[in-house]
């Protein structure tokens, strides 16, 4: 298959581009494009055979439910069962946007879009490449991740072209995705609202507008091999580079001297060693390469170069990347929920220095 790449204007998309992308999803094709968060790929959400075909170009696991993305509150209606109170406030005050609620699903929704649940998950994206398609197309656009299934996210078009180019339709390239991270996945089925993925939507602003929002212990747990997965990213490894990872945990002096033993040990040994770091902290590392996701201090900077970065060591060929943690609050529980799986909840203790698994 030749994948056709267009690129697009990200605030005001070419309508022949995107009547053109439409087309190919109206007949069952696949279609990557950006959205704020990262690039979708884009199958029709009321077609079976396509979604199968996104499980099949991403070698995605057919129990990992996708998204449909919507491009007004009243294509809701018809693919949700019930809008519960909890969601039209949600969907007030952060719709458009990046956050995925979870909706009882109606019967025009097809089992291949939900991974065979009774639930659906559902997202309203600001990006305008992404409004006009699914406005163009008509129809509600099931997408999840354009990447290869287990790699880390795309956050340009090159990234999607390097895992999925000749395995789909067509990509758009609307240049750099600016959050970096996925959807907060927040299912609205359940009372209180239970977050099941972390992102720029956090805890604490939800909570602002309904109450009480809990969050589900696999966010931050490795998840028991028997789990249903409810939302996308639940169940299986995400957001891994080539490289083995682990995550360095203590006090920074301590974490800076154990990963620059650790990497002596590695470079001795002919390996390739690459840190995962801060500005703040980048200097006082001595590795292969070592890489700044962002400041400390603006944790949304970190996230949104989370992926560019893990995707950057897979490029320098890399065979183990450390990595710093951060604090739990706000967008660092999106930051650490990515890192773990990307690591396979694979900590290594500063202090003492042994290796642990995160259960």
């Amino acid at each position: 298959m030749n994948t056709i790449i267009r690129t697009v204007d990200a605030d005001y998309p070419d309508p022949s581009v995107i009547a053109e992308a439409a087309e190919i999803l109206q007949k069952g094709g696949l279609v990557a494009f950006p959205t704020e968060t990262v690039y979708g790929l884009g199958g029709s959400g009321l077609n079976g055979d396509a979604c199968k075909r996104i499980y099949e170009a991403k070698g995605r696991p057919s129990d990992n439910p996708l998204i449909l993305h919507i491009s007004q509150l009243s294509e809701l209606r018809p693919i949700v069962r019930e809008i519960p109170d909890a969601s039209r406030k949600l969907a007030e005050a952060f719709w458009p946007g990046p956050l995925t609620m979870i909706f009882p699903k109606s019967e025009n929704i097809p089992p291949e879009a939900t991974g065979g649940l009774d639930t659906v998950a559902v997202r309203f994206p600001s990006h305008p490449v992404a409004m006009a398609l699914i406005r163009a197309a008509g129809l509600p656009i099931a997408a999840p991740s354009a990447n290869a299934s287990g790699k880390p996210s795309p956050t340009r078009a090159s990234h999607v072209a390097f895992d999925l180019e000749g395995r789909i339709d067509m990509i758009l390239d609307g240049g750099p995705a600016e959050w970096g991270l996925e959807s907060t996945i927040v299912d609205v089925s359940v009372t209180p609202p239970m977050i099941l993925r972390p992102g720029a939507i956090t805890k604490e602003m939800m909570e602002r507008v309904v109450g009480e929002v809990q969050v589900d212990p696999a966010i931050l747990e490795k998840p028991s091999a028997d789990l249903r997965p409810k939302a996308p990213g639940m169940k299986y490894t995400h957001y891994s580079p080539k490289a083995e990872v682990y995550l360095v945990r203590g006090d920074l002096t301590a974490v800076q001297e154990k990963i620059n033993a650790l990497a002596a040990e590695e470079m001795a040994a002919g390996k390739k060693v690459g840190v995962l770091a801060t500005e703040e902290s980048r200097k006082g590392y001595h590795a292969t390469t070592v890489l700044s996701a962002g400041s400390r201090n603006r944790l949304e900077e970190i996230g949104a170069n989370l992926f560019k970065m893990l995707r950057k060591f897979d490029f320098l060929e890399t065979d183990i990347v450390y990595a710093e943690v951060y604090p739990l609050e706000g967008e660092g529980m999106a930051i650490m929920n990515r890192l773990q799986k990307s690591a396979g909840y694979r900590y290594i203790e500063a202090e003492d220095g042994k290796e642990r698994e995160e259960k």
